[in-house]
């Protein structure tokens, strides 16, 4: 099967505090946003995540989403061009309102680990979990 495009569908409790903090990180809207939707592109290709109320996720999937206080439906990673790339954001991840869960740069576990990838494990505002990672190799 081939398909035209494919994107991630997340549950979020208020659109316009998840609108806030991705356009501060300086993801680019995909469209204009709604009360149940907001949309951004991630990546040089473009790769779409919505953003739906959850309410209106709920409805369409005719079912519960995700509890992430009790775990996560996926995690995402982001690739940052250089360290200092890395490092600017995980400070600017705090100041738009997410949470480190881990960094490569605390003493919580010194993680450069055998590969050479520096890690970062955030959450946004509503708990969704990403992985923020640099390697020069990559």
């Amino acid at each position: 099967m081939k398909t035209k495009q494919i994107w991630a569908n997340l549950a979020v409790e208020n659109i316009h505090r998840t609108k806030s903090f991705y356009v501060s990180l300086g993801f680019q809207l995909n469209g204009r946003p709604s009360d149940d939707l907001v949309s951004f592109f991630f990546g040089p290709d473009n790769f779409v995540i919505h953003f739906f109320r959850k309410e209106k996720l709920e409805s369409s999937l005719e079912g519960k989403t995700a509890d992430l206080s009790q775990g996560n439906e996926v995690m995402f990673s982001l690739a940052a061009d250089t360290k200092a790339a890395y490092d600017d954001w995980v400070i600017e991840i705090q100041q738009a309102g997410g949470t480190i869960v881990f960094d490569s740069n605390t003493d919580r576990k010194a993680y450069y680990d055998d590969n050479g990838f520096y890690v970062c494990v955030f959450t946004d505002p509503d708990g969704h979990k990403f992985n923020l990672l640099y390697n020069k190799n990559i």
